[in-house]
C-alpha cells in the first residue's frame, strides 16, 4: 500500500513540474478526458487529492449518486479563476494519502490516465514505471465502465502486452505497451501505430485513433 501512494505522489509531482510553466492559453487546450479541458482535469486532481471516505460517500449521494455529476462537482469546486491558483491547491494537497473507498489500485489509474489526459494534447512525454501502470490496467480490466474500469471495453479480446507479462483475454489479440491498453481500455484515443492486432478496432471504438 506504501508502494501505490508512493508512486502517486512522484507522478503527481511529475505532473506539477509539467504544468509550473504552461503558458496561460494553453490552459484551454481540450484533454483527452471528453468535455473536460486540461484546467477542469488538474481541478478533479486536486479534488481527487482532497477526497476522504466519508467526503465522497456524502458528495456521491448529494449528487444522486450520478458519477458524471459528482465530479463535475468536484471539478467546479476546485478550479479556481486563475489556473495557477489550482495547481497551488494541487500541490499542497499531493501528498496526501486520502481517497474514496476504492481498492488502492484506482490511484494508479488516476495519476496515469489524468496524467496522460493531459500530457498528450501539450506534446508531453513521460516514462512511467511500467510494473505499476501494467498493475493499473489490471485494475481496469477487472473493473466494469459504469465505476470507470474498461472490463466490458476488452471483452471478447485477448489483450498481448508487449513490455509486461500480461497476456489476457480470448479472441482477437490487440497488442502493445501497458500504457497504450490501459488508456484503449480506459475510452481514451490513442496513437494508431501504438497498438497492433485484429482487435484493436473493437478495443478504440470507445475513444478511437489519432492518425499523424
Amino acid at each position: 500500500m506504501n508502494e501505490i501512494w508512493a508512486v502517486v505522489h512522484v507522478e503527481r509531482e511529475a505532473l506539477i513540474r509539467d504544468l509550473e510553466t504552461l503558458p496561460p492559453e494553453r490552459w484551454a487546450t481540450p484533454s483527452l478526458c471528453p468535455g473536460w479541458d486540461v484546467h477542469d482535469v488538474l481541478a478533479h486532481l486536486a479534488d481527487d487529492a482532497k477526497t476522504t471516505r466519508v467526503g465522497f460517500l456524502l458528495r456521491l449521494a448529494a449528487a444522486r449518486f450520478d458519477f458524471d455529476r459528482y465530479n463535475n462537482a468536484g471539478v467546479a469546486r476546485e478550479r479556481a479563476g486563475e489556473p495557477q491558483l489550482t495547481l497551488a491547491s494541487f500541490r499542497a494537497a499531493s501528498h496526501r494519502t486520502t481517497s474514496a473507498p476504492a481498492p488502492k489500485a484506482s490511484r494508479l489509474v488516476e495519476v496515469f490516465v489524468h496524467g496522460e489526459d493531459v500530457r498528450r494534447p501539450l506534446g508531453l512525454s513521460r516514462d512511467y514505471p511500467v510494473a505499476h501502470v501494467a498493475a493499473a490496467l489490471r485494475y481496469q480490466l477487472s473493473t466494469g465502465v459504469a465505476l470507470g474500469g474498461g472490463k466490458e471495453r476488452a471483452h471478447g479480446l485477448r489483450l498481448m502486452v508487449t513490455d509486461a507479462s500480461i497476456d489476457v483475454g480470448e479472441g482477437p489479440k490487440v497488442r502493445g505497451t501497458a500504457l497504450a491498453l490501459l488508456l484503449a481500455v480506459s475510452g481514451r484515443p490513442i496513437g494508431a501505430d501504438e497498438l497492433t492486432g485484429p482487435g484493436t478496432p473493437a478495443l478504440t471504438r470507445d475513444g478511437g485513433l489519432h492518425h499523424g
